[in-house]
């Protein structure tokens, strides 16, 4: 049996995989047609038009629908393992799956509401998405510690604090840099006095974003430990 079919480890790895070619493929099409800079753009300035725009939107949705059935599909595994070790609070559980929920509805959000058309609903979403995303992987993180020995090795334990603490590190300067800019632009000037601010916080966005994917690689060993079936009563 290859490892891609044990349990369901083809889920998480499939995100993996789609989220990454997501951001790659509308970057290289918008660098090709010459709409960003080659140097850092913004990941949704990337998919701000079209065709990259309409490529950019479809593979980030696929790419949430994705998240929210890898993230229902973890919810599942630690309530299991709750209901047989009872190390994990099913409150914690719960949370991480509500938060982890609500940063797939920003990534749907992103990716219908490009940046040049509805900036106020783009931005929101976006924020929506990197707030979610970067609590669920610190309480995801905190479960894989309280589950231990259980699910998890020590390893991807310590490999999960450490990404969750590299996309809280990143996602502060992409915020708080992204107040100073003062131009919009697609394409800037390293000469524009806030160029560094666009600079510092692009850069930080891309390492949010691959932190995210770097942490749902970490779940595919855990992935291979169960399967889920759908239970179907007939009532008459």
């Amino acid at each position: 049996m290859f490892w891609f079919m044990q349990g369901l480890c083809a889920l998480p790895a499939f995100l993996v995989v789609w989220s990454s070619c997501t951001f790659i493929i509308s970057y290289l099409i918008a660098l090709y047609r010459r709409d960003v800079d080659i140097i850092f753009p913004y990941i949704s300035d990337t998919g701000a038009n079209p065709p990259e725009s309409c490529i950019f939107g479809l593979m980030t949705f696929i790419s949430a629908c994705a998240g929210i059935a890898t993230i229902y599909a973890r919810y599942k595994f630690v309530e299991k393992l709750c209901e047989e070790t009872r190390l994990v609070s099913p409150c914690f559980n719960k949370a991480a799956l509500v938060l982890g929920m609500i940063s797939c509805l920003g990534m749907c959000i992103v990716a219908t509401f490009q940046e040049t058309t509805v900036w106020q609903a783009h931005d929101a979403g976006a924020l929506l998405f990197f707030v979610s995303g970067v609590l669920y992987t610190i309480l995801q993180s905190r479960i894989s510690y309280l589950a231990y020995p259980f699910g998890s090795s020590l390893t991807w334990c310590r490999t999960r604090v450490f990404i969750a603490t590299i996309a809280t590190l990143a996602f502060f300067p992409t915020v708080i840099c992204a107040f100073f800019m003062k131009q919009t632009t697609l394409h800037r000037d390293k000469e524009d006095a806030d160029y560094p601010y666009h600079l510092a916080s692009a850069v930080c966005e891309w390492i949010v974003a691959f932190s995210f994917i770097c942490f749902f690689l970490t779940y595919i060993d855990d992935f291979k430990l169960f399967t889920l079936r759908v239970h179907t009563e007939y009532q008459e």
